[in-house]
């Protein structure tokens, strides 16, 4: 009995043992199911992630590709350019390399040269040697046979006459090197001065005394001339130069050596022409008006030059300077224009010796400026410009080449002795100046000058080719009769001060005007 509650005992454990492990393999089966499909689905969610994943890095990659490509480009664009520009360096300092060689080239066809001379030289010594040698034992025989010297005497005599000639070899030996020296010096300096003058070539053009305007009828020099000559009397009062209306067909003669005045005359008489109305009041009114225009014309022309030399920062009166030289000839040679020459010879002279050339291109052009200042003092006109640069703040050196360029100071810098020889190359052209012309204005300049030393001279015109000085006197100062007593104390003057071919004719004018408004 109680085997048999044993054995059931035992037989219900072993069936709850049994359906223990079968709910546990459904339990498990279930699990393995749920995930196997829980493995499918990340899987699945896995390839998903991955494919995005996957595009996500090929977009970046193919971003990072053209990044890289565009980088490479432009890395390969800056080295292709940094190497046509490496290529064009190279090229020319090839060509500066090959023109290196043959400067050496032609160095060592002088060295070649030398050596020969040298050689030739050294030839020539030995033989003087073997002269010498010859000479030196026919002394020691003769020494030997007609004296009682000792041999110490006779060798002391004749080392004393060894030094005697080796003095006289050396001396001729030094003067020859020394006149070659010379020689090879004056033809390089030659050289560079030739080759300054070729590379800078101008025209030249002769500053004449007399302009002609022409006009499109006759009729028009009755205009001019005016009732009883009044208006061509305004007109030569106003421009102080002198007006020839003669049988010259459809021309009137300005005649005046002041190239400013016949200017000045010449475009005041297109203008009165011009307007058809000429009186001695529009004239006054014209010719006021047209100096005022030369004034800027002057002004121009001198921002025109030092803009076309490439000079910078001259003061504004220096360049007035400058445009008045237009108006005025040096021995018959246009002042600017031979300024101009003479700052384009000096630049490329300073160029060739290795000095500054835009400080010798700006004292080139300012060396003359002391010839047209308007005040001309009893001074020499380079040293009225050393004083108008150093007034202006032009630089010591600039100012010291302008008053040196004909030695009335020391010059005490390089570019001094370059200005100097400049000019001399520019006045010395063939046909460049004509020194009569000169002496003509500058004559009638001091008759002039003579006149304008009176009190109550208003203005002073020197005309008829110096042969007539007209003066124009202040009325409220001057009377009739102290009028008479001007005109003869002025040519007394002259008579004593001056000299001059001829007799010279001083007229004075006194007018009185009066003036008033009607309002």
């Amino acid at each position: 009995m109680d085997i048999l509650y044993i054995l059931i005992a035992l037989g219900g454990i072993l069936l709850g043992f049994v359906i223990d492990r079968v709910i546990l393999k459904r339990s498990i089966t279930k699990k393995l199911k749920s995930a196997e499909d829980q493995k499918k689905l990340i899987l699945k969610e896995a390839e998903v992630n991955a494919e995005s994943i996957k595009k996500d890095k090929v977009l970046e990659a193919k971003e990072k590709f053209l990044k890289l490509k565009t980088e490479f480009e432009e890395e390969a664009n800056r080295k292709k350019n940094l190497l046509i520009t490496n290529e064009n360096k190279l090229k020319q300092r090839e060509s500066s390399i090959s023109k290196q060689m043959e400067q050496n080239k032609r160095v060592e066809a002088e060295l070649e040269s030398a050596k020969e001379n040298l050689q030739a030289q050294l030839e020539i010594v030995r033989k003087r040697k073997d002269e010498y040698e010859k000479l030196k034992n026919q002394q020691v025989s003769i020494l030997e046979k007609v004296s009682n010297l000792t041999a110490e005497e006779a060798k002391a005599q004749l080392i004393q006459t060894l030094k005697d000639e080796a003095r006289t070899d050396a001396s001729a030996h030094i003067k020859e090197i020394m006149e070659e020296a010379n020689m090879s010096a004056t033809k390089e300096a030659k050289k560079i001065v030739l080759q300054t003058i070729q590379r800078t070539a101008t025209e030249h053009a002769i500053e004449n005394c007399v302009s002609v305007f022409n006009i499109e009828s006759d009729d028009i020099k009755g205009k001019i001339i005016g009732r009883e000559g009044r208006n061509i009397r305004a007109l030569e009062a106003a421009t102080g130069v002198e007006i020839i209306v003669d049988d010259t067909p459809e021309a009137i003669i300005i005649s005046g050596f002041d190239p400013v005045r016949r200017e000045i005359a010449r475009l005041s008489l297109h203008r009165l022409v011009q307007d058809g109305r000429i009186h001695p009041a529009r004239i006054e009114e014209i010719v006021s008006k047209t100096t005022k225009n030369i004034d800027e014309e002057i002004v121009e022309i001198g921002e025109r030059t030092v803009i076309d030399l490439g000079i910078h920062g001259l003061h504004p009166e220096l360049i007035k300077l400058v445009g008045r030289m237009r108006f005025r000839s040096s021995y018959g040679q246009n002042l600017l224009q031979h300024s101009r020459e003479v700052a384009n010879l000096c630049a490329t002279l300073a160029s060739e010796l290795g000095i500054n050339p835009k400080q010798a291109k700006r004292a080139g052009l300012l060396h003359d400026i002391g010839k047209v200042w308007p005040d001309e003092p009893e001074k020499p006109h380079a040293i009225i410009g050393m004083e108008l640069a150093q007034k202006y703040k032009e630089s010591p050196d600039i100012c010291n080449a302008i008053g040196a360029h004909h030695d009335e100071i020391e010059m005490t810098t390089m570019i001094s002795p370059i200005v100097q020889a400049c000019d001399a190359i520019s006045g010395s052209r063939p046909g460049a100046r004509r020194e009569i012309m000169e002496q003509y204005l500058k004559r009638l300049k001091e008759l002039e000058e003579v006149a304008l030393s009176f009190e109550g001279v208003n203005k002073c015109y020197a005309i008829q080719a110096g042969r007539e000085l007209r003066v124009l006197v202040d009325a409220e100062n001057v009377t009739d009769q102290r009028a008479g007593e001007l005109s003869f104390n002025i040519s007394q003057k002259i008579e004593k001060d001056m000299q001059y071919p001829g007799q010279i004719k001083v007229t004075v004018i006194r007018e009185t005007r009066a003036v008033a408004f009607a309002k």
